[in-house]
């Protein structure tokens, strides 16, 4: 078994990409966003942490998290907001020999990616990736018009003009 250690940085700032197990035609996640939801801010509830920004694709989610000052454990805050999930849920997904020996769902991949963020260059690459990410995956043509994401709450705050990332907009003339 690989002995796996993550990069531990007190009160630090994370990227992370979560993927479910099943990615081809899966909607999980979007199909249950308010599950997900409640499951985020129970274990806000229990750990604190600020969401700087998010977006939930239906197989795959970006967050970008900032810890509480000298706290470090954002893979215990990980693993029970997936598991909040996975116990909600029914159990029809397929489960290889080896989850089923382990006790295991198969609803995610076990792993997930995480990067701590350097500075404030490394962040608005980082927030501008989440908040693009449902139009490089061709889900909508602008960013605005996927609700599942905080690209509005950003344009409200004036971070970004509400037509950023769309289409080229063409005057007449």
């Amino acid at each position: 078994m690989p002995n796996y250690r993550r990069y531990r940085l007190p009160g630090g700032t994370w990227f992370f990409t979560v993927n479910l197990l099943e990615r081809r035609d899966n909607d999980l996640l979007i199909r249950e966003i308010d599950l997900l939801r409640v499951c985020v801010a129970r274990e806000r509830a229990r750990r604190p942490f600020e969401i700087v920004a998010w977006v939930v694709l239906p197989e795959h989610m970006h967050w970008i998290w900032r810890l509480p000052e000298g706290d470090t454990d954002y893979p215990t805050r990980w693993r029970r907001i997936k598991t909040d999930l996975s116990r909600s849920l029914q159990r029809t997904e397929r489960r290889s020999s080896v989850r089923i020996r382990r006790g295991e769902r198969g609803i995610w991949q076990r792993r997930y990616w995480e990067h701590a963020i350097r500075d404030g260059m490394d962040m608005r690459h980082h927030i501008d990736d989440i908040h693009y990410n449902p139009v490089k995956h061709g889900y909508v043509e602008r960013p605005v018009d996927w609700p599942h994401s905080s690209f509005r709450r950003y344009a409200r705050m004036g971070l970004y003009p509400i037509d950023w990332g769309g289409p080229p907009v063409y005057p007449c003339l």
